[in-house]
């Protein structure tokens, strides 16, 4: 169990750290707006309080070190997400990976930003409160596919 849970960490990570440097492509490339975690900092910081949905993230209190928790809440979640695919597919496909059932998975933790953290910072659900909702949301399953490529690249290195 013990080992899963480590090798879903690591799978975690290495999904993140794609999802990243696709991020920084779509910045050079593109010219896209760098990923600022702090308003996700934020959201975290008060959770605390029990204040999961906010009118707007940016009314809300700031918290001095909400960038640095952003970064971490990030990779958290990166990182929880690589152990419950391992936990679920098991030691086999740790043998084995193959990419489709990563790329499910993936997608389907777009769910998390769309109808949890989206609407927390005040953005709507699934961004339906930007002034683009549709490429936030393309960009979004664009970015969580990368993440897919990510744990099953990240699963085939450590095998």
């Amino acid at each position: 169990m013990w080992e899963l849970i480590w090798r879903g960490s690591i799978i975690g990570f290495g999904a993140t750290l794609a999802m990243d440097l696709w991020a920084i492509f779509l910045t050079l490339a593109f010219r896209q707006p760098k990923a600022n975690w702090a308003p996700v900092g934020r959201w975290f910081y008060h959770l605390k309080t029990g204040t999961v949905f906010h009118h707007t993230i940016a009314d809300a209190a700031p918290y001095r070190h909400e960038q640095a928790l952003g970064w971490i809440a990030h990779y958290a979640v990166g990182i929880v997400y690589g152990i419950i695919l391992v936990l679920a597919l098991g030691s086999s496909w740790l043998a084995e990976p193959t990419l489709l059932p990563a790329l499910i998975w993936a997608i389907a933790t777009v769910a998390a930003g769309w109808f949890l953290l989206q609407p927390g910072l005040g953005l709507g659900w699934a961004a339906a409160k930007t002034p683009n909702p549709n490429k936030v949301r393309t960009l979004n399953l664009l970015a969580h596919t990368v993440f897919g490529l990510g744990l099953w690249l990240t699963a085939l290195v450590i095998r």
